[in-house]
């Protein structure tokens, strides 16, 4: 439990201060600059957000969790404002502070800045919760999905969207550059174990995932073509590892990102 609390002290930090070292904030970097100019060049964010708010379906009557929030995703305010009650938790005060802002207008809508591992967290019975980017910032996938299971209602729903670790290239990259990271103690990217407990634990509805084929395309792009013929490409890739991704569990260990509709099991 200290090393819990201590990790979380340590995050917070991290995400209130962006206290990263010189070789965490490169990896940043040209990380997000190449993944941004993949998702814009192919409409990625817009299938992703499109294909969230398909999930989410009728708020009217439900009450949801938007699990590490932080200033507010790009669901945050919609959910808010469709949701019957919205709460929204972060580790970050500052983060926190910023979201009661945006969201200060909606009257069902409650923020806070707190651990959702810790008994000061005493909400429940959620019909959804929506994790972006979140579930793997555990290490321990059990406790959390414990915690998960008695937080939601009967039939309760996770929306989750996070990195994976099992395509060998992206594992060796990782690899190598985890020893120099700052983030190392919360950023656990999804290995095929860590699938497999949600997927025993949970009943997976539906599920994409992206940058499998498409993770190449920064080989085509030092290609003398040009760049609509990069661009046909990509989204050619993009829907193969979109559809396939589905249904065969291969292909999706080949993708670097994983967006899941979850369900609890009913007893």
């Amino acid at each position: 439990m200290d090393e819990m609390k201590d990790i979380n002290s340590k995050q917070k930090a991290f995400y209130d201060n962006k206290e990263k070292n010189f070789v965490t904030k490169v990896w940043y970097y040209f990380r997000n600059k190449t993944l941004n100019a993949f998702r814009k060049n192919i409409g990625l964010e817009k299938e992703i957000y499109d294909l969230h708010l398909s999930w989410l379906g009728d708020l009217t009557e439900k009450k949801v969790l938007d699990l590490g929030c932080y200033e507010g995703n790009s669901l945050s305010y919609y959910m808010a404002k469709n949701s019957k009650k919205y709460v929204g938790i972060d580790l970050s005060e500052k983060a926190i502070i910023m979201l009661r802002r945006r969201l200060n207008s909606i009257p069902n809508a409650e923020v806070f800045s707190v651990d959702f591992l810790s008994s000061e967290f005493n909400e429940k019975d959620f019909d959804l919760i929506y994790a972006y980017g979140v579930l793997h910032h555990f290490r321990n996938t059990e406790e959390l999905i414990q915690k998960l299971k008695q937080k939601l209602k009967p039939g309760g729903r996770i929306i989750s969207y996070d990195p994976l670790t099992t395509s060998l290239p992206i594992k060796l990259v990782r690899t190598l550059y985890r020893p120099f990271q700052t983030d190392k103690d919360w950023e656990w990217p999804f290995s095929r174990k860590v699938y497999h407990k949600y997927s025993n634990e949970f009943e997976i509805v539906e599920r994409r995932a992206i940058l499998g084929k498409t993770k190449w395309l920064f080989l085509i792009n030092l290609l003398p073509i040009g760049k609509h013929k990069k661009e046909t490409i990509g989204k050619k890739w993009h829907t193969i590892d979109w559809e396939k991704s589905r249904q065969s569990d291969s292909h999706m260990f080949k993708c670097m990102h994983l967006t899941m509709l979850m369900q609890l099991k009913s007893n």
